[in-house]
């Protein structure tokens, strides 16, 4: 498979503005995400209950957990993310701010849900302790269990040269932030296929080459687009790149 990789200001001229939330969002739709994580969770919390769902994104895993006889909230700071849940049938009720400004009742939800959000690895036990407060029986995080990327979306596609991103495995990094008295009392693993969708190979090449900082005139900008077409599948709806993912679920069950 080829694409033709034209000079960067050509791109510039009709590249269209890529959100990095709604390119992530897209590829857990038609991704296996869901169809791995949602059996495993239930399985271990087959009573759910009144749900939070901290950083819901696009709504995707919360959707698939709800009880439908149970209220549903969703914290979500991100505007193109709350219009993606507004769009739910069933939605939940949504609060537009951060975890650390949101208005939640204390104990007020059966069920806490965070998966792969920024505060799972910069503040785990500040997190934690935000989580058991809003929940009545039991937290739930998912967090990368891969060794790879995490940051850039699609990095995983590319070499380490290229990203250089940390690619300690995310439960590492949330584990190791916690105190020995606040690890999980249950945790599983499930492997899945992170699998994005894209119209333009060219288009992806040059938004990550511009989230990695690269000049407009780096060599590496054509050999972006040349790698990325050698992953990619031609699918009646653009090109699909898959990234195996590993992914750990992490269950605090409350006193």
């Amino acid at each position: 498979m080829s694409t033709s990789p034209e000079s960067s200001e050509s791109q510039a001229q009709y590249r269209r503005v890529i959100d990095p939330l709604e390119l992530y969002a897209s590829a857990i739709d038609s991704s296996d995400y869901v169809a791995a994580l949602a059996p495993l969770i239930r399985t271990a919390v087959p009573d759910v209950g009144r749900l939070l769902d901290v950083g819901a994104g696009g709504g995707q895993l919360g959707s698939a957990l709800v009880d439908p006889a149970s209220s549903w909230t969703a914290i979500e700071p991100s505007p193109s993310m709350r219009a993606r849940l507004a769009r739910l049938a069933d939605g939940p009720q949504i609060i537009a701010a951060g975890w650390q400004g949101a208005a939640v009742e204390p104990a007020s939800h059966d069920t806490v849900l965070a998966a792969t959000m920024p505060a799972l690895f910069a503040q785990p036990e500040a997190f934690l302790a935000r989580c058991k407060a809003w929940a009545s029986r039991r937290v739930v995080w998912v967090v990368p269990a891969h060794a790879g990327p995490r940051g850039l979306c699609f990095a995983g596609c590319l070499p380490w040269e290229w990203h250089l991103e940390d690619e300690t495995p995310g439960i590492e990094i949330a584990l190791g932030g916690l105190p020995p008295d606040q690890r999980p009392h249950h945790t599983a693993f499930v492997d899945w296929t992170f699998t994005g969708i894209v119209p333009d190979i060219t288009e992806l090449a040059a938004y990550l080459a511009d989230r990695l900082g690269w000049p407009a005139d780096d060599e590496r900008r054509a050999l972006m687009a040349a790698h990325l077409s050698r992953q990619a599948s031609r699918q009646d709806s653009g090109f699909r790149l898959d990234i195996a993912r590993r992914s750990a679920v992490l269950i605090w069950g409350q006193q």
